[in-house]
């Protein structure tokens, strides 16, 4: 299965149409908030399973502020991060999704593209592809393949 993450897109859809584009075929959209009213468009130009979470710039939306989603066997804890102190360090998400007994965490917020491994929760922002914050300020975005027996590979990809 392949799933394209992406992150504060900030009302900017042309990169996200640019990436999808790109990437397409694939299998799931999972986006981390931030859409600021994009929502439907954004629904409506991909043709699979789309998850979108609030952000913080996400005034009066009806999206949820969390999700919690199943990719090959694996729990996933889908959130903007920012209740979670993501900007200072990444213990509180990675507890948040360990809590609910997640094996992952994808979150945005920081507009700075991560992967890493943490107590056990693989921790995933795709960055921005709106307002990229990290050396070089990219557009990025990240590439999810699972396999079915759950393995999971992701790669951080820039425009």
């Amino acid at each position: 299965m392949k799933v394209l993450i992406v992150s504060d897109t900030h009302g900017r859809d042309g990169n996200l149409e640019i990436v999808v584009a790109q990437e397409a075929p694939f299998d799931m959209l999972i986006h981390c908030g931030d859409v600021e009213g994009r929502e439907f468009f954004i629904q409506a130009l991909v043709e699979c399973p789309c998850y979108i979470v609030s952000g913080n710039n996400d005034f009066f939306s009806d999206l949820p502020r969390e999700e919690e989603i199943v990719l090959e066997g694996k729990k996933i804890f889908v959130t903007h991060g920012h209740y979670y102190g993501v900007s200072m360090d990444l213990s509180g998400v990675v507890e948040e999704a360990a809590d609910r007994n997640c094996q992952a965490v994808f979150f945005g917020h920081t507009h700075k593209p991560v992967i890493m491994e943490k107590d056990g929760v693989l921790a995933i922002n795709p960055g921005s592809l709106a307002y990229p914050r990290q050396r070089g300020q990219r557009p990025s975005y990240v590439v999810l393949d699972t396999d079915d027996k759950g393995n999971m590979q992701a790669e951080i990809c820039y425009l």
